[in-house]
């Protein structure tokens, strides 16, 4: 009898082609947001599960089949798993670190960029009207040299945001999780934050923090949207306090602050952090390996729990 993997999205198909043949596969479309129920349905044949980050694993839904004893979770996030839960049941759960790095690195990058130099603002103007208008004070943006760039989480994405920073002319103060901010919010002309989403981290930038932050400085983030207190974002943007933000995640998604939306001093893509083919290719491979391993008796690459 064949173990039955559950695959909860459309993955890349390296994902199938390592498991398929040796497992029986089943495959799901990708939903931006299931309930509970959602879930418990998808896994009721599953031995073993690739899971996306907005796939809530609660203790309710890791118990509701006995037969599961994996997740793969196709992030290198996996707050969106009980761990604890998965820990008593005699789960195994693992993600994808490390193939993430660089391309969420360079689309820090590219967000600095924008939204200090403008650029969506431009590109909303020339569509709309159908001409370029040069004048001499027309969409002035901010240079990046000189500047002083805020990174709280100095892990591997981090450093790899302030490597890139410092190419750009920019001095960098870095903080890891859990050490003092202040310093870094008040003398930082763009802050990025690059920590996991947990309990304590939370809501990090708040109404407290962000009036700590420098006037006119900037705010990027493209790690957890529910490390933000959005509307204190917005009340700190709209007052001018903040000079601009741009983002690649959201407090509440998949869905997006009607108030960010309206402001075009606020650069947002769709949480495309990891969103280069390789880097999405690679996410697969290490998630079915590690489902390929495990269910051979081996031990996987990347455990979690």
């Amino acid at each position: 009898m064949k173990y039955t993997v559950v695959l909860t999205a459309d993955y890349p198909s390296v994902a199938r082609e390592i498991l398929a043949g040796e497992f029986d596969v089943i495959e799901h479309p990708t939903e931006h947001q299931r309930s509970e129920d959602d879930v418990i349905t998808l896994l009721e044949e599953a031995d073993a599960a690739i899971t996306l980050l907005s796939d809530p694993l609660t203790r309710r839904v890791l118990a509701s089949n006995p037969n599961l004893r994996m997740i793969a979770n196709y992030a290198v996030g996996y707050n969106n798993i009980d761990v604890d839960a998965a820990r008593d049941l005699g789960i195994r759960i693992t993600n994808t670190p490390g193939v993430l790095t660089e391309a969420t690195a360079d689309l820090t990058m590219a967000l600095i960029l924008a939204v200090m130099r403008r650029v969506v603002e431009g590109d909303r103007e020339v569509r709309t009207t159908g001409q370029c208008v040069w004048e001499p004070l027309h969409l002035l943006g901010t240079s990046l040299q000189g500047k002083r760039l805020g990174i709280i989480g100095m892990g591997r994405i981090g450093s790899a945001v302030a490597e890139r920073a410092r190419v750009f002319g920019m001095s960098v103060i870095g903080v890891r999780s859990g050490e003092p901010l202040d310093e870094l919010l008040a003398t930082s002309d763009v802050v990025s934050i690059h920590t996991p989403l947990s309990a304590a981290t939370r809501h990090i930038i708040n109404s407290t923090t962000l009036a700590k932050m420098k006037r006119g400085a900037f705010f990027v983030n493209t790690s957890r949207g529910a490390l933000v207190e959005e509307n204190a974002l917005c009340d700190a943007l709209e007052s001018g306090h903040l000079r601009g933000a741009a983002l690649d995640v959201y407090e509440h998604e998949p869905d997006v602050s009607a108030r960010l939306i309206r402001m075009n001093n606020v650069v947002i893509v769709p949480h495309i952090g990891s969103a280069t083919e390789e880097t999405r290719a690679a996410m697969a491979r290490i998630a079915a390996t590690d489902v390929r391993l495990f269910l051979r008796g081996e031990t996987p690459l990347h455990v979690v729990v």
